[in-house]
């Protein structure tokens, strides 16, 4: 088995690497004191769009679409490497590379499924940068782990020219922004249809849109995640759009969500292994710098414990996303259900227990502002939920081994 990177892997490896050191590590404390001086917290610091400007200038841009036509052209297994780099700064690094959820899921849906209009008109804007978008699934009303369970609803006009949409959803990722100018968003036009996995249909709604209401932002563990656009509660009161905004066929919104969410989860759990490296890069750095009990905290036992715990779980979960990320390239999302299911229950859970002994070796610096692994902890604790709670793969992964011997 080989197991070493390609050339051109190494290629955007080395450049990355180099770009994290030279802008995106300096641009944190900086990003953090403009965003303070901005008239609106959902602005984006100037800061941003110069590392925008530099990432596409060094040619680290769209590197998540492998259609060559729109993005760089990897493989699942080429940018899972790189994905990981950007996870060590979650909060800048995937925007500077135009790789930030929810646009790249809403970009591979418009290269995917959307008609020729719907890609001049959204998807170039987003392959440059130039917008944002927002993906509205989730509801409060209902339990959205089984999305099936949705209520909005997308109705034909009595002239069969719009749509009409009514409904509400939360934690729509991406809202606050005020560059978000287009929500693809997942509602029921068969409602009482027999099958219930083609009852769902999407559609695209510009945020312009009248009966369209940014209601609030919601919080994740206090946090407002302004670098992401924040996650907020929409409402779709008789919100009418072309019945041409319809995104591929009435009934295929299901399959269109299962689509997206495979590329999704892997890429999430891909940044989450940088995570936990940072994590342990911080570790590793207070333990040797911090005395108590007369001695360094790296000759503490315990500590040695959680450092050698973490090396070992963070080589486990990435051999195992490699392999997922080489399955989805060879044999199709499909063949590759069970690990991306795997990663995405281990990765998340693993993750954050990293973070949380990396909070404990800094004390009350740990939960503070001036370290980043309190908003580490929450974003890597809040993906136990996104894409998918854990119980719900679990129970899939379970029904799918138990098959083999009924």
């Amino acid at each position: 088995m080989d197991f070493a990177f390609d050339a051109r892997t190494e290629e955007l490896r080395a450049k990355l690497l180099a770009f994290m050191d030279e802008h995106v590590y300096p641009a944190e404390a900086v990003a953090h004191e403009q965003r303070a001086q901005l008239a609106s917290p959902w602005d984006t610091p100037a800061v941003v769009e110069e590392l925008k400007a530099e990432a596409r200038r060094q040619g680290l841009w769209n590197l998540f679409l492998p259609d060559a036509g729109y993005g760089a052209g990897l493989t699942n297994l080429q940018y899972a490497p790189l994905a990981e780099i950007t996870g060590r700064s979650p909060q800048l690094a995937p925007t500077a590379l135009n790789c930030a959820a929810p646009d790249t899921g809403n970009m591979e849906v418009l290269s995917q499924f959307g008609d020729e209009r719907q890609k001049k008109q959204w998807l170039e804007p987003l392959l440059a940068g130039e917008i944002r978008s927002a993906f509205a699934m989730t509801e409060p009303e209902v339990a959205s782990s089984d999305a099936t369970n949705i209520t909005t609803l997308i109705e034909r006009s009595a002239d069969g020219s719009e749509y009409v949409i009514t409904g509400r959803k939360w934690y729509i990722s991406g809202a606050m922004n005020p560059d978000c100018k287009i929500f693809i968003v997942m509602g029921k036009t068969d409602p009482d249809g027999a099958d219930i996995r083609r009852q769902q249909s999407m559609v695209l709604v510009p945020r312009d849109t009248p009966g369209l209401e940014i209601r609030r932002a919601m919080q994740v563990y206090g946090y407002e995640d302004h670098y992401h656009g924040g996650h907020a509660e929409v409402v779709f009161d008789q919100v009418r759009v072309p019945a041409s905004n319809l995104i591929g066929e009435e009934g295929g919104g299901f399959a269109i969500a299962q689509a997206r969410l495979g590329p999704g989860r892997i890429h999430h759990c891909m940044r989450l292994i940088g995570m936990a490296e940072r994590a342990i890069e911080l570790m590793c750095k207070r333990a040797v710098a911090r005395t108590a009990f007369g001695k360094p905290l790296a000759q503490q036992g315990v500590v040695q414990e959680w450092i050698a715990d973490a090396r070992v779980a963070v080589e486990q979960l990435r051999l195992l996303v490699l392999k997922t990320a080489w399955l989805m390239d060879t044999v199709g999302n499909k063949g590759a259900h069970t690990e991306i299911q795997s990663i995405k229950i281990a990765t998340p859970r693993t993750v954050v227990d990293i973070i949380d002994q990396a909070v404990q070796l800094h004390g009350a610096g740990g939960v503070s502002q001036d370290f980043p692994l309190a908003e580490l902890w929450a974003g890597a604790r809040t993906l136990r939920l996104a894409d998918g709670p854990d119980e719900v793969h679990q129970r899939s992964l379970a029904r799918r081994e138990l098959k083999k011997y009924l």
